[in-house]
């Protein structure tokens, strides 16, 4: 029994002295490096005998960087001493050093010079010699980065110098004989160097050279070549291209080597404006023609780019191409977007290929997807419906998902292309929007705001084909996103799409967004797990809240943000309404949000939770700031408050930061600059103008639709009275009073003048408005009996759209008739008349024209 205590017991000693064991083996090692680094620093100022000192053989190898780090400061320090005794030491450590060192010394030196630390010429010799001769070191890695220092250092230095220096050992090493190596970097030199030099000289000295690389048995020095020859191009300028580049440049894009006609294809792109009408017509098409053709048969790798760059090559071939030659680009972009798939009742398929060069094809079609804005431009817009919509349709269900995902990245350009047109693509919208991953629904949300509000206004402002953007579809899509974002693991793509939410007031209606969109918010807020989603669901909140129209919806919100989240009772649900608060305080006026918000917020001073009361404190000056200097009642409240946190708070935390508060709060109306506090003061009234802007236009709204109502009952009633009366003599209008009728007709005239009279009277009629700051009038008809129209006009909603408008303070009815009863019944204007207080100036017009047009039906009956 007593044996496996003592097992167990060795076991453990043994873990400890093993653990103690790599516990002093990382201490040593860590106190090495912690040493080195110590070394570094130290020797951050050096002087010259310092530097020599280790850079001779005594030196390591962290000393020996350190000076080679440092070697712009010591030129800065004493330049000729420098140069004098540090560098040629320098210049023998290179040829043993590794390529640690060697990647610090190309750094120091393209310092020294690019700062202009070089005034002498003797000294940009002596480090020219260096780059130059490490430009052939066996490393690549080293020998590239001593060419990027030289090409650097190019641009630094005077033309002089570049003659001398770099240029003359240029000649001898694009010989044959040369390494490969040496004849890329002599490649990448003079694209670099031509520049510099007019345009006789690189006729006379460089293009020699040119041609000669651009011939050389190396296909990678003939493609590197290649892609200079744009630099070359606009440095001899336009009159010589013609003659001594383009004949080059058309053999290299039949070179047999893919990576040359590809290099040849790439510059003759960038090279499209220094060509003239007649060459891209003779010589560019013809040559990029037969390079597509060569590509699509068998060299996908080659394709890749061709796709990429298709865009660009139609743009700049397209002023000079016929109709033959735009139909066969066009065509042949079709057959790119289709490249590796099968078309099976209206389904894309891939087709079985190997795994290489089905990626290869899904690269091709993405990026087509990548060039389709630029292609629609190109095969004009209106054109869309006929020649481009298969293929889009075809790229937005395209089984790659790349594909998909590049395709709802250039979304938003499509619409703005298509303009009225955007109907057409409204079904691949929701497409994208119900896509099963959600890497393509993330590139769609980048620019979802602004693509829904184009497709929506451009929909239903650009004539009756184009009202076809089917709203039920679109709200359907949107809640299905949220959904399949709220239950995958990419948190901040459900951040982003309810950051897209806050369009919708502008997108769809508001009973849409009340009924499908507002409990959804308000369930992510008390659910969600992560806090910047519940944080954008409180600002979608607010939003819908804003621009909400209806008063009784309104109500509902409020009181369901004060019951579930104010008054909730998880403290993550209280906190999450100060951050509603804060968010209200910058969307609402001040009296809105007093009205609303305010006292809640105030009463969670209680709070059980430290964490509330924390932030309670730290808001409190915002909230002091959203009371106005009259209102006495809510400055007691907010002092109060303060008395009692002062008075019973025990968290430490809390504490401090009321004590913060207290003389913040104290300071607000001293430290705040004037102009600010009237900038706040204007942007608040904005706010109030704008939220009783939506009162007002919920009050015309409302009559409006009791007016319609009450003219449907007439209707449906007069229907009635016709049947049952034939005759009509007894329910004849006053406004029927300019269509007399004559004795002498028959039955069938007074049928059709009466049925004429009626359809007159029928309809409900409102008041025009023309004043903003006058009362609504009304037009005496009976001083015109022969006229059987209203002076009114209906209200719609296009009247109520835009933000200044005209509010009528009552709307009186036209009677047709002493028999008839008034279309507008009459409980509307007695409530109009209860909110004016009873202002007898109105009865008493009111009552004139009663009396006016009672007088007028009168008239017209006896008539």
């Amino acid at each position: 029994m007593n044996i496996y205590p003592k097992k167990f017991l060795n076991l453990f000693l043994k873990n400890i002295f093993v653990n103690l064991g790599f516990f002093f083996f990382f201490f040593i090692k860590l106190n090495k490096r912690s040493q080195n680094k110590i070394n570094t620093s130290q020797y951050k100022q050096l002087s010259i005998e310092t530097g020599i000192l280790h850079l001779n053989n005594s030196g390591e190898d962290v000393q020996r960087a350190s000076v080679i780090i440092n070697l712009p400061n010591l030129v800065r320090q004493n330049p000729a001493e420098t140069f004098r005794r540090v560098v040629p030491k320098v210049r023998e450590v290179l040829h043993v050093a590794g390529a640690d060192m060697q990647l610090a010394a190309a750094g120091s030196f393209l310092t020294v010079l690019q700062d202009d630390i070089v005034l002498i010429q003797t000294h940009t010799h002596s480090i020219l010699q260096i780059v130059l001769l490490n430009l052939d070191h066996r490393d690549t890695v080293v020998s590239n980065a001593w060419l990027e220092t030289l090409l650097s250092a190019i641009d630094a230095l005077p033309k002089e110098t570049i003659r001398q220096e770099i240029l003359s050992p240029l000649l001898s090493k694009h010989q044959l004989s040369q390494s490969v190596p040496a004849r890329l970097a002599s490649c990448r030199i003079l694209g670099k160097v031509v520049g510099k030099f007019e345009s006789s000289i690189v006729k006379k000295d460089l293009l020699p050279l040119i041609r000669s690389l651009c011939q050389d048995v190396e296909y990678e020095v003939r493609a590197c070549m290649c892609r200079q020859l744009e630099n070359i191009t606009r440095g001899i300028g336009l009159d010589h291209t013609k003659v001594e580049v383009l004949p080059e440049l058309v053999e290299l894009a039949q070179d047999e080597a893919s990576t040359v006609r590809l290099a040849a294809f790439d510059t003759i792109i960038n090279l499209l404006e220094m060509f003239d009408s007649n060459d891209r017509t003779c010589v560019i098409f013809p040559l990029v023609k037969a390079f597509c053709e060569k590509c699509f048969k068998g060299d996908e790798a080659v394709l890749a780019s061709l796709s990429f760059q298709y865009g660009r090559l139609c743009h700049g071939l397209s002023e000079s191409f016929t109709d033959d030659q735009h139909l066969w680009f066009l065509e042949f972009y079709k057959k790119l977007c289709c490249l590796g798939l099968q078309h099976e009742n209206g389904h894309c398929e891939s087709q079985p290929y190997p795994l290489e060069l089905e990626n290869k094809y899904a690269l091709v079609r993405r990026n087509c997807a990548y060039n389709f804005p630029a292609i629609v431009l190109f095969a004009d817009p209106n054109h869309f419906l006929s020649e481009l919509y298969r293929t889009f349709s075809s790229l937005c269900h395209d089984p790659e998902i790349s594909v998909r995902r590049t395709a709802a990245g250039g979304f938003h350009e499509v619409v703005k292309l298509l303009g009225p047109n955007v109907h057409y693509i409204h079904k691949e919208l929701i497409t994208l929007l119900q896509d099963d991953s959600l890497e393509v629904l993330d590139a769609l949300l980048n620019n979802l705001q602004e693509t829904l509000e184009l497709a929506t206004s451009r929909g239903e402002g650009a004539g009756p084909e184009s009202k076809q953007v089917n709203i039920p579809d679109l709200v359907p899509a949107l809640v299905a996103a949220e959904q399949k974002a709220a239950s995958s693991l990419h948190w901040r793509v459900h951040e982003k799409l309810l950051q897209c939410y806050s369009c919708l007031p502008r997108v769809i209606s508001g009973d849409q967004i009340y009924f499908r969109f507002f409990q959804r918010m308000l369930s992510i807020i008390t659910t969600n797990n992560v806090l910047p989603v519940q944080r954008e669901a409180v600002r979608t909140l607010c939003v819908f809240l804003r621009y909400n129209r209806k008063q009784e919806q309104r109500q509902e919100i409020i009181s369901k943000i004060k019951q579930e989240l104010a008054q909730g009772r998880s403290y993550w649900n209280r906190l999450r309404y100060l951050d509603l608060c804060e968010i209200t305080i910058d969307l609402f006026s001040k009296s809105y949000f007093c009205k609303h918000f305010l006292i809640p917020a105030l009463e969670l001073v209680s709070d059980p939770v430290a964490n509330v009361r924390y932030k309670l404190c730290y808001m409190l000056p915002k909230l002091r700031s959203t009371i106005k200097p009259t209102d006495k009642h809510l400055l007691q409240q907010l002092e109060f408050c303060v008395r009692k946190l002062l008075c019973r708070e025990k968290d430490k935390d809390v504490v401090a930061t009321l004590r913060k508060t207290v003389l913040e709060l104290d300071k607000m109306d001293i430290t705040e600059p004037y102009h600010k506090r009237h900038e706040r003061e204007l942007l608040d009234q904005k706010k109030e103008k704008e939220e009783t802007l939506l009162l007002e236009m919920e009050l015309l709204e409302r009559q409006q639709s009791e007016a319609k109502l009450a003219g449907d009952k007439q209707s449906e009633k007069k229907q009635r009275d016709s049947k049952s009366s034939l005759s009509g003599s007894k329910g004849m209008s006053g406004s029927t009073s300019g269509a007399t009728s004559s004795s002498s007709a028959g039955k069938e005239m007074r049928r059709a003048k009466l049925a004429r009279s009626r359809s007159l009277s029928g309809h409900p009629t409102t008041t025009k408005m023309s004043n903003p700051d006058k009362s609504l009038k009304v037009k005496d008809s009976g001083s015109c009996p022969g006229s059987g129209k209203s002076a009114m006009l209906p209200l719609n909603d296009d009247n109520l759209r835009p933000h200044h408008f005209n509010v009528a303070s009552s709307i009186s009815p036209t009677p047709s008739s002493s028999s008839m009863p008034v279309l507008i019944r009459s409980n509307t204007s007695s409530s109009l008349d209860h909110r004016s207080n009873g202002n007898k100036d109105t009865q008493s017009r009111k009552l004139s024209v009663q009396r006016k047009s009672n007088s007028f039906g009168m008239q017209s009956g006896r008539e």
